[in-house]
């Protein structure tokens, strides 16, 4: 921990709204091959999603035709924004960039579905190809083929983020918003296909209405079960989360848990698609008695962890506020989500929208710092500990004018009231006057108030 107070000198680092960087070197970086410098990895990459992106554009719509198209794209859409706006609350102890976001969605969407396509296809009509039994092969690739490669391909995401992004991939939390984000991006694709072939089914068969295929496949997809392909694949995204919480030396937990994770995701996929095969009644069974109460489980685990990041909060930063990084008032704040909320709005209406980006800044450097010291209290934290602890350190104090006022107002708004005792001796009136049942009130005319941004 970096015990020296800030007071001396003011510390320098990478201009606000930069990106912390690692300890690779300048020097480092110009002797690097070409396919190791960051914007070829990059370029790869998005060139590889949009080539999947065009492609599996270009299968759906093959599909389901255009008017398909268009119906499955906006009804499959609708459940997109909220499960979005579920794994960026649970992430709000510690917010992940947004590009981690976007690459999983993206890669969901894109990548894991046309993998998807492409093997289930391959898979499905070798089987019946091998065994002249078409309906046997339908049924083997729905509840083997399918699990084993879709969840392959949607864990290749978490895998990408938790090798490249590692610095954003602390724990359980960050795994569950990865993987879930990714597991929406790949329903998002899937619902758009089946939703536009249901809808096709209609405009030959002429059916609409409450009575169509569309209908019931929109109520099964998009209302009884968007939470399922996210379900799915938050199991893998947990095993890679205690995964990042292992010391470096143990890699035969660090290599399990992963693996555990995604065959627990294989195993419920396969039971969720084989629910048809239980009887007229199997679906709403396996839907009752199993994804129901497992997803209240992950619910419960997944809040109780971030509880659990709180309380973190509160523990690790005294030691930073005896250093004189930190005011006393603030580790308190940073562990309270109403007080974070609070300290924004505060600095939004006393110094706009550039002093609430930076408490919310400092907000995300100071639990980053907190996790860090845990980690290295631990014996987890990596060779670069003292290098990243001081750019948070930095970065922390760089904003500190805009915060600290903010933070110390949501402390003194949400600290919890101290009872005081009664004195043993009478009290007559403020001053000793008056009658014993005299109580001081405050003034009818209330002081101006304070504004800490004003100069």
């Amino acid at each position: 921990m970096a015990t020296c107070p800030p007071y001396p000198s003011y510390p320098s680092g990478p201009p606000d709204g930069v990106p912390l960087t690692g300890a690779a070197t300048a020097g480092s970086l110009r002797h690097a091959h070409w396919w190791q410098r960051a914007w070829v990895r990059y370029g790869a990459l998005c060139t590889l999603l949009v080539i999947s992106g065009l492609v599996i554009l270009a299968l759906v719509r093959e599909e389901t035709g255009t008017e398909g198209f268009l119906v499955g794209l906006g009804l499959a859409v609708l459940p997109v924004p909220l499960l979005i706006a579920a794994f960026r609350w649970l992430d709000r102890v510690e917010p992940g960039p947004w590009r981690n976001l976007l690459f999983s969605f993206a890669w969901g969407a894109c990548a894991a579905a046309l993998i998807a396509i492409v093997a289930n296809s391959f898979a499905t009509q070798w089987i019946a190809t091998a065994t002249a039994d078409p309906t046997s092969a339908d049924t083997l690739g729905a509840t083997v083929i399918a699990p084993v490669v879709e969840e392959s391909a949607k864990a290749a995401a978490v895998l990408l983020v938790f090798l490249f992004r590692r610095r954003d991939f602390t724990g359980i939390v960050d795994g569950v918003v990865i993987a879930g984000v990714t597991a929406t991006g790949f329903a998002f694709t899937e619902n758009i296909l089946y939703l536009g072939i249901a809808f096709g089914t209609d405009q030959l068969a002429g059916h609409s209405g409450i009575a169509s295929v569309t209908a019931a496949t929109f109520f099964v997809r998009i209302v009884m079960s968007p939470f399922a392909h996210p379900l799915f694949t938050v199991l893998t995204g947990i095993g890679f989360g205690i995964s990042a919480l292992s010391a470096d030396r143990r890699r035969i937990r660090r290599i399990a848990f992963p693996l555990s994770g995604l065959l627990l995701a294989m195993g419920m996929h396969a039971m969720w698609n084989g629910s048809s095969a239980f009887g007229e009644y199997g679906f709403f069974a396996v839907y009752a008695a199993f994804m129901v109460p497992i997803f209240g489980l992950l619910t419960w685990l997944v809040i109780w962890t971030r509880q659990r990041e709180l309380r973190t909060v509160r523990a690790e930063l005294p030691a930073y506020a005896v250093a004189g990084w930190l005011t006393p008032a603030e580790p308190y704040a940073l562990g309270s989500m109403r007080a974070r909320r609070i300290a924004r709005q505060y600095a939004r209406r006393h110094a706009g929208k550039t002093a609430a980006r930076a408490v919310a800044q400092y907000e995300a450097y100071a639990t980053s710092l907190a996790f860090l010291r845990h980690r290295g209290r631990r014996g987890r934290a990596g060779a670069d500990f003292v290098v990243r602890e001081r750019e948070l350190l930095e970065a922390l104090w760089r904003r500190r004018e805009a915060a600290r006022p903010a933070l110390d107002h949501a402390a003194r708004i949400t600290a919890p009231p101290v009872p005081v005792a009664a004195p043993p001796w009478p009290v007559y009136g403020v001053y000793g006057y008056g009658h014993p049942t005299t109580q001081y009130s405050a003034p009818s005319t209330p002081y101006p108030a304070y504004n800490p941004y004003r100069s």
